[in-house]
């Protein structure tokens, strides 16, 4: 095997291709990644670790075809760390030369017989656009859980149903809902995958803003999802299980509603909280015109600040993990927030607005569970 390409495209594919490779790969194979030139000038970088594959291709001045086995993590540093110039790869017996420039580096190849097979890309379901794609990612991933003895919790519950997709993610204490429109194959489609978070916001992130292509297919023992834009390819097997059935803990109506400015929440809520020791609670209390934030109720140290808000139902007090109200605020991406009440102790609903009258942006909507407080 023998190929010539420039840094930065070579830099651009080994960083996709390498996502996959497990920082502990259960066989020394999987630490790998495969790199496959062949004679009509493509080569191919993949990686694979059994539950998620990597691809990418690019362009290249192929002079002799061939496939070789090298480490990931190795040859990715040596990739952002080359010249911006042109790099020569040569096979060489068990070696594999990279040249660029003055530069030169000599790795030890593995048996390329013993990598597992890469799983086929399923055909494509529809397209997406990538940005709106990242921006629901990154949206619903904060509530994901990332509490590995409660696995299914750490997915992302897709649900599909014909151009419209639902994202669900909750971790027993908020939940986030975010829908977005798609341009699928099939008119009438209809399908759910639950799919790991992590993996969705990071493939998100790297697909780019383009047109992302995803694939669904559902077979016996094996259920993949892919997505694919730009000569770049990932596919990751489904997580197993009943996801719950939280949907339907969104409340159909409020009887106590409050809209306040989300910049001034999050600066207030974020000075609050210094006070607040770890894991405790910022208190919010609602009243006619205000909102008042308070933490600290020790003898070493006490915050309170107060805010306007425009409060209807009552008043109302109730208290939040900081963490966790921040990341809803942050999520929503809208200037103004505004919370529904049922019940002091009961979830609490957040939803987006342009403007304090405004219309709610129903597309994004973050449950978020009050924290009981003493007496």
């Amino acid at each position: 095997m023998k190929f010539s390409v420039e840094r930065d495209i070579l830099a651009d594919a080994v960083a996709w291709a390498s996502r996959a490779v497990p920082h502990r790969p259960p066989v020394p194979v999987l630490a790998g990644v495969l790199i496959e030139a062949d004679t009509a000038g493509v080569v191919t970088l993949s990686s694979f670790d059994y539950e998620v594959s990597a691809r990418g291709e690019f362009p290249a001045d192929v002079e002799t075809a061939g496939s070789v086995l090298v480490s990931g993590r190795l040859l990715r540093e040596i990739a952002n760390a080359l010249p911006h110039k042109l790099v020569k790869f040569d096979l060489e017996g068990t070696k594999v030369s990279v040249t660029c420039g003055a530069s030169r580096f000599s790795l030890a190849t593995m048996p390329v017989d013993q990598y597992p097979a890469l799983p086929v890309m399923p055909e494509t379901s529809g397209t997406i656009d990538g940005a709106e794609l990242l921006a629901a990612a990154q949206q619903v991933q904060a509530a994901a859980s990332r509490d590995e003895t409660l696995p299914i919790l750490t997915g992302v519950r897709m649900e599909i149903e014909g151009e419209r997709i639902s994202l669900l993610a909750t971790d027993r204490y908020r939940l986030a809902l975010r829908e977005l429109t798609w341009k699928p194959g099939s008119p009438d489609i209809s399908a759910i995958a639950l799919v790991r978070a992590k993996t969705l916001a990071d493939t998100a992130k790297s697909l780019g803003s383009g047109e992302v292509q995803l694939a669904l297919s559902s077979g016996q023992g094996v259920d993949l999802i892919g997505f694919s834009a730009g000569g770049l390819v990932t596919t990751s097997l489904l997580m197993d299980g009943e996801y719950p059935q939280v949907r339907r803990l969104f409340p159909d109506s409020s009887t106590i509603t409050a809209v306040v400015s989300t910049a001034e929440l999050i600066e207030a809520t974020k000075r609050v909280s210094l006070v607040a020791e770890r894991n405790a609670a910022v208190r919010l209390v609602f009243s006619e015109g205000e909102l008042v934030l308070d933490a600290g109720h020790t003898d070493d140290a006490q915050a309170s600040e107060a805010i306007e808000a425009t409060v209807e139902g009552g008043e109302i007090t109730v208290a939040f993990n900081p963490s966790f109200l921040l990341d809803g605020l942050s999520a929503l991406d809208a200037p103004y927030v505004r919370m529904g009440f049922t019940q002091d102790t009961k979830p609490v609903d957040f939803v987006g607005l342009d403007k304090p009258d405004g219309t709610p942006k129903s597309e994004f909507r973050y449950l978020l569970v009050p924290i009981r407080i003493a007496g």
